[in-house]
């Protein structure tokens, strides 16, 4: 018996990484699963794992940044399994047609602005929108868990689209959990920090002094994996988490609890000890 049997879980951003990850452990754990991404090939091959795993899941094409699909999401997990108790909102992705991503306030383009805003934002507001009803039909209540990151509390330079909608879905967290709890949903936040995803493996074969260097800022030796964020967001989603919400659940393998001057003396250990690297290309 798992402990999600009988309930019905839809993950944005679902075909690979955290959202990847976060629809296994979920589907280990008995829930009935809705792949919601734009990559359908990868999607797919989620599923096929989740199935030949003894898994219950399907795919479905999702763009969050687009009103009708996050609707359809919802609705495509309630005509499929007839109820919906989880949502994680996990999807961020903004294409090449979007320049002017990263900048200040001055360099960010508004198009790209709208894009990011839609995607970080609208499509939690939406997602939220569409599954509270479902979940209240049920009797049982739910979890919606929302997706922010260490950059919602700490901010890099020229970031001004990711770390403002980061920042953001902290403050909708807690007003969705004074908002929702009456109606036995809780709402949570998970704040990841540095998460080797099958793409970000890729570049640290391709530089592994780069990861060494950077897992010297963490005091707990390395950088996290998507089951470190699945085991989380199951936990949060499950009954032993059932007096929690509101939260904004840091798992940074400690890189966030450190004094700034840390990070300069890690940086110049390393460099000391490593004189023929240059590390200047990653920065």
């Amino acid at each position: 018996m798992g402990q999600f049997d009988g309930k019905v879980a839809v993950v944005t951003g679902g075909a690979l990484g955290i959202g990847g990850a976060t629809c296994r452990r979920l589907a280990a754990d008995g829930a009935s699963v809705v792949i919601a991404d734009i990559a359908d090939e990868a999607a797919e091959a989620n599923r096929q794992r989740i199935i030949e795993a003894g898994g219950t899941a399907i795919a479905l094409h999702t763009d969050v940044g687009v009103t009708a699909d996050v609707e359809g999401m919802i609705q495509r997990a309630v005509d499929e399994y007839g109820r919906l108790d989880i949502l994680v909102q996990n999807a961020f992705g903004v294409g090449s047609e979007y320049p002017g991503m990263k900048g200040s306030a001055v360099d960010v383009e508004e198009p790209a602005w709208d894009r990011g805003m839609s995607v970080l934002m609208k499509a939690l507001y939406l997602g939220a929108k569409y599954a509270v009803p479902e979940m209240e039909k049920t009797g049982d209540g739910g979890s919606i868990i929302n997706i922010a990151s260490v950059h919602s509390f700490l901010m890099i330079k020229e970031n001004l689209i990711y770390e403002a909608g980061k920042s953001a879905v902290v403050g909708m967290t807690r007003q969705m959990a004074l908002d929702f709890g009456p109606k036995k949903i809780r709402v949570n936040a998970i704040c990841p920090g540095w998460i080797v995803t099958e793409a970000g493996q890729e570049m640290v074969d391709k530089n592994p002094e780069f990861y060494d260097y950077a897992t010297t800022q963490y005091p707990i030796g390395r950088a996290g994996v998507p089951d470190d964020i699945a085991e989380s967001i199951a936990f949060l989603c499950s009954d032993k988490a059932g007096f929690i919400t509101g939260h904004p659940l840091v798992v940074d393998g400690g890189l966030s609890i450190q004094l700034q001057d840390s990070f300069g003396q890690a940086q110049t250990r390393y460099g000391q000890a490593h004189p023929e690297l240059d590390l200047g290309q990653y920065f």
